[in-house]
């Protein structure tokens, strides 16, 4: 069975490098990834924040955040 990731961003170059680099090294043999742009899906960012995200770009995989870098706080992506 496949492990779930899930990579949030907010569309910043820093997002679009990491969303990149993350798309190209995970193993979708091992991973059902999913992109997330929370800058086009608002709605989701509660969803980011139960997950455990504080900012992003991140990556959640088997309900673990992993912050790869800070280009905005959840915060601000809500206004």
């Amino acid at each position: 069975m496949k492990s779930k990731a899930v990579f949030y961003h907010a569309g910043c170059p820093v997002c679009v490098a990491a969303e990149q680099q993350v798309a190209a090294a995970l193993d979708t043999s091992r991973y059902d990834v999913e992109i997330v742009h929370l800058g086009e899906s608002k709605a989701r960012i509660g969803e980011a924040e139960r997950a455990g995200v504080k900012s992003v770009p991140a990556l959640v995989i088997d309900d673990s955040a992993f912050h790869i870098n800070h280009g905005a706080d959840l915060a601000a992506l809500k206004s």
